[in-house]
């Protein structure tokens, strides 16, 4: 990376943009950028927290300073018609993708270790990287979530740490294709399903990814993922499973609670070793798992990585609990795919409560990829009494194929017998939830790519802790 040079971030607001923003400006380059949420005036505390970091910022309009000496970093979802890519064509700035930029990083690690999969990226990312720290590592970290563990007053939005060991843990990204940049020391494989690509693209993305690693640490319990460790030799592999007597890492005793869930993990041959969350759900259960056997790959012993595990605080949006009013939890997660949909909805059916949902789709694409995982997905794992809300997929302008819509999802999870319901404006369906919530229901805020969703998620906790007694 040249230290002459100013990295110009288009985008710079974004879950995958900021952080490897802070990660650039820490290691001594000066950073910059622009956001259409800026211009747009959203989430107002990220781009304050970035300025207070010394971070200037620009309209998302071509007047930022891009020049011949700026790299000029976008991520997959900034088009070439935005004004900031035609200053830089224009000015002769070197264009860069966020994946390019981060592989260059990453793969100059001593020990680099990549996260990959449909789901469980970012948690498995965030428990790696407190292991490492917690072990003295000093690792960088960077991760598509904000982190509870490092999170200060200083630093709210702590979706990256800065650390000056050896040790560079990310999460890595197969929507765009760009998996195939990253060459890690550890390849991390919590499971393949339908979410971006066919399924045939995904399998030979992460075929690809998991080859060139020195270690390959995989998911058993994931049908896909064990066909990929099938093809990796033993000694470049170690394998996790709940419950599976063929793999290196396994979990038993399995104990959930509402606030986290406690198990034993043994590694062959060995005696068990306890294991506490603060996380719920037995997907964490994996996500822990994967965790640990990097932490193996990358040192530690299985007693102190199990240790440390029980300091873990989650992260963001990830089932996170926001609050209560009027007897009534509201609960902010990040689920936007059928698996996800499918574990959270899990975790929250072994403790009683009505679950009342609202969905906001991350798209028109992924709704039209995903339209029957969605359908089928919510009809087997609503409960008769639980309810589903849906407005309209998030949408921040460029082009796109509006053929598949919320009102498919809901017409057809109503076509197998559960309650599903459409208003096209996100504030309607809260509207809609408050007045049916009473005292043990649980409403579950559910979505992606959309800041605001954390923010909607405290609204409703407010209104229902000044409303009247809810309805019997």
């Amino acid at each position: 990376m040249a230290r002459d040079r100013l990295y110009f971030f288009c985008g710079i607001g974004g879950s995958g943009m900021l952080p490897l923003a802070l990660i650039v400006q820490q290691r001594g380059h000066v950073v910059a950028g622009s956001d259409r949420s800026l211009d747009q005036g959203r989430t107002p505390a990220k781009f304050e927290f970035l300025r207070s970091r010394g971070i200037a910022l620009f309209p998302q309009d071509g007047s930022g300073p891009i020049g011949p000496d700026t790299v000029v970093v976008t991520s997959a979802a900034v088009e070439e018609t935005v004004p900031d890519v035609q200053a830089a064509r224009r000015n002769g700035a070197v264009l860069m993708t966020r994946a390019e930029l981060l592989a260059q990083m990453f793969n100059a690690a001593p020990i680099s270790v990549g996260v990959a999969g449909t789901s469980g990226k970012s948690t498995t990312t965030g428990m790696i990287g407190w292991l490492l720290h917690q072990a003295g590592l000093r690792p960088t970290v960077m991760n598509g979530a904000v982190m509870r563990n490092f999170v200060t007053a200083d630093v709210p939005f702590a979706s990256a740490l800065v650390g000056d060991g050896d040790a560079f843990v990310a999460e890595v990204d197969e929507s765009d294709g760009s998996i195939a940049l990253y060459a890690p020391r550890v390849a991390v494989l919590n499971n393949i399903a339908l979410d971006h690509k066919s399924m045939d693209e995904l399998r030979r993305l992460f075929r690809g990814f998991t080859a060139k690693a020195g270690l390959a640490v995989l998911n058993l319990d994931n049908a896909e993922t064990a066909l990929v460790a099938c093809g990796i030799a033993p000694e470049r592999r170690l394998t996790y499973a709940l419950a599976g007597a063929d793999a290196d890492l396994s979990a038993a005793d399995i104990e959930p609670a509402p606030d986290g869930i406690r198990f034993t993990v043994r590694e062959k041959g060995g005696r068990p070793v306890p294991v506490t969350l603060q996380v719920p759900g037995r997907h964490n259960v994996a996500n822990a798992l994967a965790a640990l056997g990097a932490a193996r790959a990358c040192g530690l012993s299985l007693e102190q990585a199990a240790s440390a595990m029980a300091g873990f605080g989650g992260i963001r949006r990830r089932l996170e609990t926001v609050g209560s009013g009027d007897g009534v939890t509201v609960i902010d997660d990040f689920a936007h795919n059928p698996d996800k949909i499918a574990a959270t909805l899990a975790t929250l059916h072994e403790f009683p409560g009505r679950l009342l949902i609202l969905f906001q789709p991350h798209g028109y694409g992924p709704l039209r990829l995903m339209r029957q995982g969605f359908v089928d997905g919510f009809a087997e794992h609503l409960g008769p009494d639980d309810v589903l809300v849906m407005p309209d997929p998030v949408y921040y302008g460029g082009t796109t194929d509006r053929s598949v819509s919320s009102t498919d999802i809901v017409a057809g999870v109503r076509g197998h017998g559960r309650q599903a319901h459409f208003f096209p404006d996100r504030a309607a369906c809260g509207d809609h939830l408050l007045g049916l919530a009473r005292p043990g229901d649980r409403i579950v805020v559910m979505g992606a790519r959309d800041d605001s969703l954390a923010t909607f998620a405290q609204e409703l906790v407010g209104r229902l802790s000044t409303r009247p007694a809810g309805p019997a």
